[in-house]
């Protein structure tokens, strides 16, 4: 809760956590991490801390961790068609993309816009295998290797997609995997050494940390992209610029926090199957989308027949809840979902998306649902009068 209001939508950001908050506060006036005296010496301590922290979430090692300025960086660095293997030249002629994927990998990165291929996904929001496996099995290695990207769990249906089966797939053809892990991290349980992922991508601020930092998480450093951001040594050469000290010590206790939150899931998957009961209760033909799929357990997506999403998203923001209508990837963004169309729904109302966190409380979903019923009954109201 914040202030008097009710917050949904953690899938967006999640509020900042207090030890990261005083995390950030402690790092602010650290000198440049670079330095080799004592006071830079300090600063990258404070880096080094954070690094540990965020491959212990994803049972990396740190020194396969390379901070960014978020996981939309993160992304465009990961796809490129330019990598290394030590001193060898490595070359990518194909990227890979879910067709309901973040908008930072359905862009391609890097790879021009001919060499990026989006595969379909089936009806309740899973990758389709079979196109996936398709598609690779005619990839021309001739011209370069497979590039697949994939999102371990969608952030607008909170749909978490078979990594494990991706995996293999891709690496029968020798291909590299990326995945978006940015949706997953605290919430479902994430290990880079054993995910057939040769990289994660994380943010800090849907964590609980600052915004405006990220990493790329590697399971070994044998294999490695070409730098997007060159100029200097930083981070080994993988990404130049002096790093954000105060920004990464914060995503290093928001890290801290969520490898311990991912004990507290059952409570928020509860408080999930109650609001979705409060909606079927309150609005029987409501859709819910990918009901049947596997889900995070804090994220859920629904249509409200013959309702906009974006009203139905004011109404409840004039109610004090705050929640989506659809993702917040891009600033004032009203239009199609996507992630809808991909599934093969007609996205003519859209959908509001509820998302929860370890912080949200019993009393608050009482106050979506009462909101819900209130927003539901004036409908109902003004379209008898009309």
């Amino acid at each position: 809760m914040v202030g008097k209001r009710i917050y949904l939508d953690y899938n967006a950001t999640a509020p900042l956590l207090p030890a990261a908050r005083a995390a950030v506060i402690d790092a602010l006036e650290a000198f440049n991490p670079s330095s080799v005296h004592a006071e830079g010496r300090a600063a990258r301590r404070i880096v080094e801390d954070a690094r540990q922290a965020v491959a212990a979430l994803v049972n990396g090692r740190s020194e396969h961790v390379v901070f960014a300025s978020g996981a939309t960086e993160a992304a465009s660095t990961l796809l490129t068609p330019d990598w290394t293997m030590g001193r060898a030249r490595l070359r990518f002629s194909r990227a890979y993309v879910s067709a309901a994927d973040h908008p930072s990998l359905l862009s391609g990165g890097r790879f021009p816009a001919g060499q990026v291929e989006r595969i379909g996904v089936i009806r309740n929001g899973l990758v389709d295998l079979d196109a996936l496996e398709r598609a690779l099995a005619v990839h021309d290695k001739g011209q370069g290797l497979p590039l697949v990207a994939v999102h371990a769990a969608n952030n607008e249906t909170g749909v978490i997609q078979p990594v494990e089966e991706i995996g293999p797939m891709v690496k029968a053809v020798g291909g590299v995997l990326i995945v978006d892990a940015v949706q997953a991290a605290g919430r479902i349980p994430l290990d880079v050494s054993a995910s057939y992922a040769d990289f994660l991508i994380l943010s800090s601020h849907k964590i609980g940390g600052p915004k405006g930092v990220g990493a790329f998480v590697g399971a070994s450093d044998l294999m490695m992209p070409a730098a997007l951001v060159t100029g200097g040594g930083q981070e080994k050469g993988h990404r130049a610029g002096t790093e954000n000290v105060a920004a990464i010590a914060g995503f290093g206790a928001a890290a801290r926090e969520a490898a311990t939150a991912l004990d507290k899931t059952a409570p928020m998957r509860l408080m999930r199957g109650r609001i979705e009961v409060a909606i079927r209760q309150v609005l029987p033909d409501a859709v819910i989308h990918a009901e049947a799929a596997p889900r995070l357990p804090n994220t859920v997506f629904f249509t409200i027949p013959g309702m906009k999403a974006e009203t139905a998203q004011i109404a409840f923001d004039l109610a004090g809840i705050a929640l989506s209508a659809g993702s917040a990837c891009s600033s004032g963004k009203v239009g199609p979902s996507h992630v809808l169309q991909a599934m093969g729904f007609d996205d003519a109302l859209g959908a509001l998306r509820v998302s929860i966190g370890p912080q949200t409380q019993e009393k608050e979903i009482d106050a979506f649902t009462a909101a819900l019923e209130s927003i539901i009954r004036r409908r109902k109201s003004a379209s008898a009068a009309a």
